[in-house]
């Protein structure tokens, strides 16, 4: 094999490993969201793919992006999640989960 060839077939060897740390962040981060959703949310709301909420009023994690786009949640959950009903606690999360926790809900879409 020439030179070249030697270093494009290098170069494609190492394509899967470059390819993979990303998700493995994406993994990391969608779990961490999980684990923030049921440790603070499951209480009331659904947090996976099936299943109702426990508390009737609170909706399914997996049908809030048919409300709104979850990206634009991360401002209200790093600033404190507000509503109008006085069951729900306001929850406050750093940028670090905020996202975490997007990145969750945006596994439960459809």
């Amino acid at each position: 094999m020439r030179p070249a060839a030697l270093t494009l077939v290098g170069a494609l060897a190492l394509l899967p490993n470059l390819m993979a740390a990303p998700a493995t962040a994406w993994d990391r981060q969608v779990k961490q969201g999980e684990t923030l959703a049921r440790t603070n949310c499951a209480k009331c709301h659904a947090v996976g793919r099936v299943g109702a909420s426990p508390l009737r009023e609170a909706p399914p994690f997996r049908e809030l992006h048919a409300r709104y786009p979850v990206e634009d949640l991360g401002e209200a959950l790093a600033e404190g999640i507000r509503t109008g009903h006085p069951s729900m606690p306001e929850f406050r999360f750093d940028p670090d989960q905020a996202e975490a926790l997007i990145a969750y809900l945006k596994t439960l879409e459809r």
